[in-house]
């Protein structure tokens, strides 16, 4: 894990995203994104139903798995403009 990213996702670890590999994807496709999975973000009525993420603080999520992945992937393009 890159603890060092410029960009952090907050995963809850009993969050449905998890049923994808979201650290080894999110840090494979993004060398500057710290994927950290935590055992609660304190969202447990999100959590029961959606998939969702904080990335660098701000919540994302989607209906499915993938639809969370792909905004996920827009909030981190649009968090990593800042820095380039």
């Amino acid at each position: 894990m890159n603890i060092m990213g410029i960009v952090i996702v907050d995963i809850c670890s009993a969050n449905a995203i998890t049923t994808l590999n979201i650290e080894k994807i999110i840090e494979g496709e993004f060398p500057e994104v710290a994927v950290i999975m935590n055992s609660c973000l304190s969202y447990c009525g999100l959590c029961a139903n959606s998939p969702y993420a904080h990335v660098n603080g701000k919540l994302i999520h989607g209906k499915t798995p993938e639809q969370c992945l792909a905004r996920i992937r827009e909030e981190i393009k649009k968090e990593l403009a800042v820095y380039a």
